[in-house]
């Protein structure tokens, strides 16, 4: 039997489970900091605090970072490196990934997302629902592409980025560190690290 844990118990946890189910996991458990004050609200449990994982990970065959939140999810990621943890890449069945691409671990792939050759896809990625992810993009650690987000070409999106909802960005555009791209923006032009833009074509605010 094939265990999971997952960290983050949160809507996004409840899909990220669901997506292990998908792809042959048979049993999940949750840990979120907020126990015992939270549930999955689902078929799964929430057994214990982050932390207490730690004493139990000969329990599980894989382990994974379910937290929106990219900073957190990057702190996560970095302890479950320090204690030696098996973490792992989900990818949903519907999903279309380019056996050219590259997916690197802690990343998750929702459904109905594409990932085209040659792109290279970071540590603690979430590609969430539909976005397309054509040849050459780089999306860098810990890094999140919304749903229906729509990245051209060879673009560049930094560590720890956020691109909006429905947002599309043309070819070779470079996007840098902790940028915020706002919902149905669209990106005519590179962005510096630490910056929010928003609107069509995108600005800074």
């Amino acid at each position: 039997m094939k265990r999971l844990a997952i960290l983050g118990a949160s809507g996004h946890g409840k899909v990220v489970a669901d997506i292990a189910e998908c792809s042959g996991w048979d049993e999940v458990i949750f840990f979120d900091d907020a126990w015992p004050g939270v549930s999955a609200n689902g078929d799964w449990i929430v057994e214990g605090t982050c932390q207490s994982l730690a004493d139990r990970l000969d329990a599980f065959d894989g382990v994974i970072v379910a937290i929106g939140n990219n900073t957190i999810r990057a702190e996560k990621l970095h302890w479950l490196s320090d204690i030696a943890a098996p973490v792992v890449t989900l990818v949903h069945p519907s999903a279309v990934i380019s056996q050219y691409a590259k997916l690197d671990i802690g990343t998750v792939v929702m459904p109905g997302v594409v990932v085209n050759v040659s792109a290279c896809i970071g540590k603690g990625v979430i590609l969430n629902t539909g976005c397309s992810i054509d040849h050459d993009c780089t999306i860098g650690d810990c890094a999140h592409i919304s749903p229906g987000a729509r990245l051209a070409g060879g673009v560049k999106v930094g560590m720890q980025s956020w691109v909006g909802i429905g947002a599309s960005v043309k070819q070779l555009i470079n996007i840098g560190h902790q940028v915020t791209v706002g919902a149905g923006a669209v990106v005519l032009a590179d962005l510096p690290d630490g910056v929010t833009a928003v609107g069509v074509p995108a600005k800074l605010m």
